[in-house]
């Protein structure tokens, strides 16, 4: 028996990345998945790939989950498409880099939007949902920028946003206790992704740069986050509520 058996998953930001291979080991452990993501073909690719792979999934793309009235478009899709919502994966996010006193803005702006926003959107929308389940699990992905500073690259927005979201949830921890809902975070350190391995290329001293303060000095693979999401979204952990996990190789610990 699998350990989301029969479980119905709302994951956010499933066209690559992380949230592809969250949605391909939710998926592994027999959830029912209810993937979006802004990019339509991308996402309708992760769709395939689950397919494929024996699990079972639902696209919806495009979406952008900035916006409250598609957020809550989700939700409703995945009730709609599983008849009811068990877990939250809130994965997806958006952001700009840049140091004070020189980030615009509008960067602050958008980086706020998609890093604490859609999470809020989401969870918002999900609650009654979970409620009426007797109970759930909203997993929010944090970073580790939500806990210590961050030279390389410079991120005041992204700290900003992200300890947030590490406090937004230990508030969604308390208020669902009474619930049965249980919400945790998680808090990567440095990912390599596809889109950040294309991006930074074969430039070794910015790949060094960031992975400079992790203890292990190494980029996480997305599998080594998602394995824990999938833990934390299953009834082995159903003592577990309120927390924030640092995976970052160390990073925060120095």
């Amino acid at each position: 028996m699998a350990t989301l058996d029969e479980k119905v998953v709302l994951i956010t930001g499933t066209g690559a990345g992380m949230g592809r291979v969250a949605a391909l080991t939710f998926a592994r452990e027999g959830a029912k998945v209810l993937g979006c993501d802004i990019r339509a073909d991308a996402n309708e690719e992760t769709v395939a790939l689950v397919r494929r792979a024996g699990g079972e999934m639902t696209g919806v793309a495009p979406i952008d989950l900035t916006d409250p009235e598609q957020a809550q478009r989700v939700v409703e899709d995945a009730v709609t498409a599983y008849g009811g919502l068990d877990v939250v994966y809130n994965n997806a996010a958006s952001l700009r880099f840049g140091p004070m006193p020189d980030f615009p803005v509008e960067h602050w702006q958008a980086t706020i939007a998609g890093e604490l926003d859609i999470p809020f959107f989401v969870s918002k929308f999900a609650w009654p949902h979970l409620v009426r389940r007797g109970g759930g699990v909203i997993i929010n992905v944090a970073s580790m920028a939500g806990m210590i500073a961050g030279e390389n690259p410079p991120m005041v927005g992204h700290t900003a946003a992200n300890a947030g979201v590490i406090g937004m949830t230990r508030q969604l921890a308390l208020e669902g206790a009474p619930h049965g809902i249980r919400a945790v975070a998680i808090s990567p350190g440095p990912v390599l992704t596809p889109a950040s391995d294309r991006d930074l290329g074969d430039n070794q001293a910015a790949r060094d740069a960031i992975t400079s303060k992790t203890l292990l000095k190494r980029f996480a693979q997305p599998e080594e986050i998602v394995e824990l999401a999938a833990f934390l979204a299953s009834d082995r952990a159903s003592y577990i509520t309120g927390a924030n996990y640092a995976v970052d190789g160390g990073a925060s610990a120095w």
